[in-house]
């Protein structure tokens, strides 16, 4: 079993991308790390987004920070309403519409402060503005920490389908924060663990093993579990990004449950349900699924299902979801290919599978019965 770090510390990983490759600092007080955001800054306007629930917490903290960093002019701060609802096309062009008018240029750098939308959104602004600026993500909620700032997702939902809408576009730098857990509503935090959980089941049984052990831990923001499941959940990213940038391949298995739970998301009205909470049900979901088709014991099932629970998170879809609204919406997933679905689905913990080779019985099974096994 992996050991618990014997303490927090500042750690450092790299995204290996050749030219594009980029650093991602870990730990307590990284708000104040100017030497992480000055290479990407200095010289440079710079546009901060945040949401009118961060930019009043840590705003004040960043402006110190980049006061040190020796950018170019004033610093533009856009300040976007909080929420899922609010990923939109109609968001990002007021985004561009502030960069314009400020008369930024191509040199000019984003910086996104916030949780996985505001990384999302200005994410996607970046790599459209003037065909593509840099950017950097300063992430402050534990599913933006350990999955949507790594990796260059970004883009926004359209009202049939989540992410429909969007661009490959790395950062120039991710700084992780751990002391903005503190201040994130619990039920935020538990849907961040659906995350962290995910790389434990597709790829890391020794982690998995680790959060077991430590769950308790990371509800009660414990640091020292904090900072490992972090930094264990960065590497695990970083590692299948570098093999496998833009989804072909490998990089597939980190949507375990999300199509079940994207499902949720667009069917229950954007903002319902956090991401996290649907991708923690989409993953219990996945796993009963996998065991009606004989690819995962019951035994591992219910380990599963039991840290998927001991999180916080639902096993269960909402009530209003019916089979078909699941298919409906399934249907026009991303990882549909040649009109036929894509599931990812597990052969063991710790071992996923991405295919279209599944039993349709289990599939429905699944969806009709929820929680209840076969």
């Amino acid at each position: 079993m992996m050991p618990l770090m014997n303490a927090p510390g500042t750690q450092n990983l790299n995204v290996e991308l050749g030219e594009r490759s980029y650093p991602i600092r870990i730990g307590p007080g990284q708000l104040a790390a100017a030497e992480t955001l000055r290479p990407a800054l200095e010289g440079r306007r710079v546009a901060v987004v945040t949401n009118t629930t961060v930019g009043p917490l840590y705003g004040e903290a960043l402006r110190e920070t980049l006061g040190q960093c020796e950018i170019a002019g004033e610093i533009l701060w856009i300040e976007l309403p909080d929420g899922e609802a609010h990923k939109t096309l109609a968001t990002v062009e007021s985004i561009i519409t502030r960069l314009l008018e400020a008369r930024l240029d191509r040199g000019s750098r984003i910086v996104a402060l916030g949780g996985g939308v505001v990384g999302d959104i200005a994410g996607f602004a970046a790599a459209i503005y003037q065909r593509g600026i840099d950017f950097v993500q300063v992430p402050t909620t534990l599913l933006a920490q350990v999955d949507s700032s790594v990796g260059g997702k970004t883009g926004v939902n359209h009202p049939l389908g989540k992410n429909m809408i969007g661009a490959f576009h790395q950062p120039r730098a991710v700084l992780i924060d751990t002391d903005t857990l503190k201040t994130l509503p619990e039920r935020e935090l538990q849907a961040g663990l659906a995350e962290v959980i995910k790389y434990g089941l597709i790829r890391d049984a020794e982690f998995f093993a680790w959060l077991e052990a430590h769950i308790d831990e990371l509800r009660a923001l414990e640091p020292e579990a904090l900072a490992w499941a972090i930094h264990r959940s960065c590497a695990c990213k970083a590692e299948i990004v570098a093999a496998d940038e833009r989804e072909g391949g490998i990089r597939a298995l980190l949507n375990l449950g999300h199509t079940f739970g994207h499902a949720i998301e667009a069917g229950m009205g954007y903002g319902e349900w956090l991401h996290g909470e649907a991708v923690g049900t989409g993953m219990a979901m996945a796993a009963r699924m996998s065991e009606r088709m004989g690819w995962l014991s019951t035994a591992e099932r219910e380990r599963a299902e039991a840290l998927i629970q001991r999180a916080g998170l639902a096993l269960d879809p909402p009530d209003s979801m019916s089979a078909e609204r699941f298919r409906e919406l399934m249907a026009i997933d991303k990882k549909v290919a040649s009109g036929r679905l894509r599931l990812v689905l597990l052969r063991g913990i710790g071992q996923a599978e991405l295919t279209d080779q599944f039993d349709v019985s289990a599939l429905d099974a699944t969806l009709h019965e929820g929680a209840r096994v076969a």
